[in-house]
């Protein structure tokens, strides 16, 4: 069999950066009724490019078969919608966003983000590809079209809805199989003077956290700021600035604009580019070794729970995000030694992972079975999560992180 190609250079993909053996689609979640159907897996080989050090999951499943019906709503999320927020008014103010102004957002979902420019006064217009999203955002207001951005939507969208003063895109840049094309969409909406922002997680970050279940088959990339940048170029974008977030376990922002307008790139750009190169993330050399890590969570984890089970106690999990799916299905973790889990997405409740085929409940369960442990799966979510399961000290219970390394606190 041929080498898969790299995504934005066309090298041929012939150097591992981890595998992780197979999965299924980590928002696949599974009604009662197709428990004992045949469930797809595919692989969850991480590669690296040799040439461009783009690190990247071949696409073994199209973006329309992962997106166009999605179970993730981020408005489930309390501290991402007032991240979303703060994001709102801080462009509003840097940009001078006004009735005058347009905001698109691409990947927009249930207008977790759009929603805080249209109660400023700012129009807005999401691109969200999962319909049964974009309904939600559609019911708040929010303008949305159903479509996956590439440079022909982009145009199409632009000349039927204007150019946009501001672009953002949060999460998406590493969930699109065609980055070239996707870069090209975003510069197809943005004016000439305008503005693109791009959030998404951060590969050193990933690295030095060991959060290994981040990786899974919507995102196909995983980017630094080198790649990212490599990839916008493709389209004519420039990076004049970054910030680092703490999102997602340690995220980059980054702005953008079209290389006719773009000025010098600011000393915080210079920095992480320097910061990446120390890390080795120049060479594909730096980028091996992340196997033992990934080996080290799992061990820890399996342990523990045996553990666990060994000595009557009961494990409960709480969240059912990717991330989760990931983890447990590469630790071989089923019910017996997770029980259940909860979530605060009715979309979500009733239904039961994929792979693992843990059930998933609302979190009133939690107080009604008063497990021993909680495994929170979303650990990004730490401090959260943590004030809403305050209510598990009356009877003993204690929280379980696995990322980057097992806590029991």
């Amino acid at each position: 069999m041929p080498p898969h190609a790299c995504s934005l250079c066309d090298a041929p993909l012939t150097q591992t950066f981890v595998d992780l053996g197979m999965s299924p689609l980590c928002e696949s979640y599974l009604p009662a009724e197709r428990l004992d159907q045949v469930e797809p897996f595919y692989p969850l080989h991480v590669r690296i490019c040799h040439s461009c050090l783009l690190v990247q999951i071949p696409a073994y499943v199209s973006g329309e078969d992962i997106y166009s019906d999605y179970a993730y709503f981020s408005s489930y999320s309390d501290s991402w919608v007032a991240h979303a927020k703060r994001y709102a008014d801080s462009m509003i103010d840097r940009l001078g966003l006004d009735s005058g102004s347009l905001v698109t957002e691409v990947a927009s979902n249930d207008g977790y983000l759009l929603q805080h420019f249209l109660a400023a006064g700012v129009p807005v217009l999401g691109v969200e590809p999962a319909a049964n999203v974009a309904a939600t955002a559609r019911a708040r207001g929010i303008e949305t079209v159903v479509e996956f951005l590439g440079a022909e939507t982009g145009q199409r969208i632009a000349g039927r809805h204007g150019k946009a003063d501001l672009v953002a895109g949060n999460n998406v840049f590493a969930h699109v199989p065609d980055i070239r094309g996707f870069a090209a969409g975003l510069r197809a909406l943005v004016k000439d003077t305008g503005l693109v922002t791009l959030e998404f997680p951060h590969l050193l970050r990933l690295i030095e956290r060991r959060q290994f279940d981040t990786i899974y088959h919507e995102h196909f990339s995983y980017l630094t700021l080198r790649t990212s940048s490599r990839a916008l170029e493709t389209a004519g974008l420039r990076v004049v600035d970054v910030d680092e977030l703490a999102t997602h376990g340690g995220s980059l922002r980054i702005y953008a604009q079209p290389a006719e307008a773009a000025g010098e790139p600011s000393t915080r750009v210079k920095e992480v580019l320097e910061a990446e190169r120390s890390a080795g993330l120049d060479t594909v050399a730096g980028h091996l070794g992340f196997a033992a890590d990934v080996l080290k969570i799992k061990s820890d984890l399996l342990e523990f729970l045996l553990g666990a089970a060994r000595d009557g106690k009961t494990v409960a999990g709480y969240g059912a995000p990717g991330k989760g799916n990931t983890l447990l299905n590469h630790c071989g973790i089923r019910a017996d030694l997770l029980s259940y889990t909860v979530d605060r997405s009715p979309v979500k409740q009733g239904m039961f992972l994929p792979g693992t085929h843990i059930p998933i409940y609302p979190p009133e369960r939690l107080a009604e079975t008063r497990p021993d442990y909680i495994l929170v799966l979303p650990w990004n979510l730490r401090t959260e999560i943590s004030e809403q399961l305050a209510y598990v000290r009356s009877w003993g219970g204690r929280l379980v992180f696995p990322i980057p390394e097992l806590e029991v606190v």
